[in-house]
């Protein structure tokens, strides 16, 4: 897995919004967010590279909420406190990489990131 990196100064992208397909979709591997329909080659690299786009920005977003969350599970002051090889096994991580989301979602606790999804600083 790639390290986490923070991105402080970054301006967050606000990427097109991704409609969730209904269940019947999910079971045809030709479906895809309706992509298969787009006849039209601008239409489809315009609307392929927002998914991209929107993935990408969901995947950032969800590490931070990993990192935070690490960093809770690991914080010294709870009294059920997790191990990076707790934490790892739990993600499915290496405990190496474990200890460096935990520092990360530190990091971003400190930074004030953390609080604007609605964390508060654990240490």
């Amino acid at each position: 897995m790639a390290e986490p990196t923070p991105r402080r100064n970054e301006r967050r992208l606000r990427p097109a919004p991704l409609i969730f397909e209904p269940a019947e979709a999910g079971s045809d591997p030709e479906h895809f967010f309706d992509l298969e329909s787009i006849e039209d080659p601008q239409a489809l690299l315009a609307r392929a590279t927002e998914l991209t786009q929107a993935f990408r920005a969901a995947t950032d977003r969800a590490m931070e909420f990993q990192a935070i969350a690490a960093a809770q599970l690991a914080d010294p002051r709870r009294f059920d406190r997790m191990t990076a090889a707790d934490i790892a096994e739990r993600a499915a991580w290496t405990e190496d990489y474990a200890k460096k989301m935990v520092e990360f979602g530190r990091d971003l606790l400190r930074s004030g990131e953390g609080a604007a999804a609605g964390y508060a600083d654990p240490v």
